[in-house]
């Protein structure tokens, strides 16, 4: 616990530091992907995530003003872990952190202001890339989502399952070429998740810092 309050004050000075930082204060909610599962997610300057053999994310639409931003960058840290597990597989993928990132062609995203999680998530021309500290793949390797369309989703592997604290700092536009061709359209939203349900493990995690460049 003392690991875990000296981080949440690491990343919050840190957080000062930078230019416009992603705060988890408001604007944020809870998408459960299971009916009685469900994770337990601290808003603040940062985000605590507790799982406890569960799934769910938190998301947040994001400002015009965002749509634009190609690189991120954050901190994050995890108390205890998942088991490594394979993030290619459909029901077997558990990870400790997913930071996805949402993306829409700019019309597209100027009709889909209002839209919840749920119906982006159904709209063919929506595009995720997710950063996922869990598996056990080598870092900066691209793997298929097994959710969703085909095409539609991709996973970046940056950190195995482990306990730790790290930063992070990522090409938002080079990893979408590599992972779905082309430059990216309109950045509309975020989410993160932690998932535990497959293993019925136990996760400890926060994360904080998070600017959009």
């Amino acid at each position: 616990m003392r690991f875990y309050l000296g981080f949440l004050l690491a990343i919050s000075m840190a957080s000062a530091a930078l230019s416009g930082p992603v705060s988890f204060s408001t604007g944020w909610s809870e998408q459960r992907l299971k009916l009685f599962s469900s994770n337990d997610y601290t808003f603040g300057t940062n985000l605590g995530i507790r799982s406890d053999g569960s799934v769910s994310l938190a998301w947040t639409r994001l400002p015009r003003s965002e749509w634009g931003a190609r690189t991120a960058s954050w901190n994050w840290t995890v108390e205890q872990s998942v088991p490594p597990t394979d993030l290619s597989l459909k029901g077997g993928d558990d990870r400790n952190i997913s930071l996805y990132f949402v993306f829409l062609p700019e019309d597209e995203a100027e009709t889909s202001e209002r839209a919840g999680i749920r119906s982006l998530l159904g709209n063919d021309q929506v595009r995720v890339l997710q950063y996922v500290w869990g598996g056990n793949h080598a870092r900066g390797q691209v793997i298929a989502s097994p959710y969703g369309p085909a095409g539609q989703g991709a996973t970046v592997a940056l950190r195995q399952a482990s306990t730790g604290t790290y930063s992070e700092d990522v090409d938002l536009a080079r990893d979408y070429a590599t992972a779905f061709g082309g430059a990216p359209g309109a950045l509309v939203g975020l989410a993160v998740s932690a998932d535990s349900d497959d293993t019925n493990s136990n996760i400890r995690a926060a994360l904080g810092g998070l600017v959009l460049r």
